[in-house]
């Protein structure tokens, strides 16, 4: 009796544990599928979400007569979008000295508020479709990590975050004119790096707080310090050998070439690369997060920071020295990265002043959906997640959103007016009814 009755327990279980797995099973219907990979768009898929994951892609044919139906027919699907360049424990306003602003929030902002602050920032990422998020530095001591923890453990809601704790620098990081007797301050945004072997112990300190990647100074304007490529290398070497990336902030020719020359994986903003640093990139497969904005956003911001409309003829200058660095590495085959790195309050959510990125990368000259591959599988790639986010494929996160419009004939409007958003098989948004 007693073997029946467990015999009998064990089939009620399997049965309930069965019926609850139907239970979590989601069908989309998408009218356009983004296949990130491929770079190409695909009519009228099924992709099948069970739980967090994605199960399978198929055909309309394929849908099971009595299952639970998202119909997106009418929409582009789209994977989850990526930013790769972003700083949400730090905001500044247009007028405020980042040097200034960055001691004032050192010394004044507690960490807690920090966090909360920085909370609100990561949210409206999510609230833009953006699903994951690279987040490199300005974050105080691993904030970005407990962020990221508090998200994964489901505390609070926001984008995937891969965090890379402190920037790792030469002396005085990027906070210029602090004095001698207060540089220590400095230690509380930044690891600084007094050798190739202390650049070993930087890295282990970053392990040991389980960061997702490490991110360096390879210069510090407008202070004069910089990494050499002897302390590059034993950060690189060490990354490397705990499986981390390395990605380098660069605004100098020079300072980009002894990254490269160190063996970063990446380059962030590379403002100044020259073409046969462009070439060397490409060469090493080293990516670039050419982290820029559109003229309105520049408008916008020279008007906040107090530009009088008689002094904004900087800009054209400014955007035309920047479009053509994008061509040139487009050109060279250097790998692009879509980052935004807006940290400037200009009057709306941190996550819709990030999007302003798409429209920047749209009026220096790159297609639709070259663009939206640099903001999916690409970006996945360069964080080594290219199975799990920036696509739509079987065993891949559920990360999925959708958008209203023309991806090919009219892009800015189309990626702007996004009506799904899904995270981990779980839906925040959806107008579509």
């Amino acid at each position: 009796m007693l073997k029946a009755a467990i015999f009998l327990f064990i089939i009620v279980v399997s049965f309930q544990t069965k019926l609850l797995g139907q239970d979590n099973i989601t069908y989309i219907k998408a009218g356009f599928l983004y296949d990130s990979k491929n770079n190409k768009l695909l009519k009228d898929k099924l992709i099948k979400v069970q739980g967090k994951k994605i199960a399978s892609i198929g055909e309309f044919e394929a849908l099971p007569k009595i299952s639970q139906v998202i119909d997106l027919s009418e929409y582009t699907v789209l994977p989850g979008l990526i930013d790769a360049h972003t700083h949400v424990l730090f905001s500044q306003d247009a007028d405020e000295d980042f040097a200034e602003h960055s001691v004032h929030s050192l010394t004044m902002e507690s960490d807690a508020l920090r966090v909360l602050r920085g909370y609100k920032r990561a949210k409206s990422y999510l609230d833009q479709g953006i699903t994951s998020i690279k987040d490199i530095g300005n974050s105080g001591l691993y904030l970005d990590v407990a962020l990221r923890d508090a998200i994964n453990e489901g505390t609070i809601e926001g984008p995937r975050i891969f965090a890379s704790g402190p920037i790792l620098a030469a002396d005085g990081g990027q906070i210029y004119g602090v004095l001698p007797e207060h540089q220590d301050i400095i230690d509380l945004e930044y690891r600084i790096i007094k050798s190739p072997e202390d650049a070993k112990n930087a890295v282990r300190e970053h392990v040991i707080q389980n960061v997702d990647l490490i991110k360096i100074c390879a210069d510090n304007i407008p202070n004069k310090t910089y990494l050499t490529v002897a302390e590059i290398k034993s950060i690189v070497e060490t990354a490397h050998s705990y499986g981390l990336i390395v990605t380098a902030h660069c605004v100098t020719n020079q300072s980009a070439w002894n990254a490269i020359e160190g063996g970063v994986d990446g380059i962030e903003h590379g403002f100044n690369v020259a073409d046969t640093t462009l070439i060397k990139m490409a060469e090493e497969h080293v990516f670039l997060v050419p982290t820029e904005n559109s003229r309105s956003y520049m408008e916008t911001y020279a008007k906040l920071a107090g530009y009088k409309e008689s002094e904004l003829d900087w800009i054209d200058g400014y955007m035309g020295k920047l479009e053509n660095r994008l061509k040139r590495a487009i050109d060279k085959g250097v790998l692009i990265v879509a980052g935004s790195d807006n940290y400037t309050d200009i009057n709306v959510s941190r996550g819709e002043s990030s999007k302003d990125m798409f429209r920047y990368y749209f009026e220096a000259g790159m297609k639709p959906l070259d663009i939206l591959q640099s903001s999916t599988y690409i970006s996945a790639v360069q964080l080594k997640k290219e199975n799990e986010i920036g696509l739509i494929s079987p065993q891949a996160y559920a990360d999925i959103i959708a958008v209203k419009g023309d991806v090919l004939n009219d892009f800015i409007a189309t990626i702007g007016n996004v009506v799904f958003i899904m995270k981990d098989g779980k839906i925040y948004r959806d107008s579509t009814e």
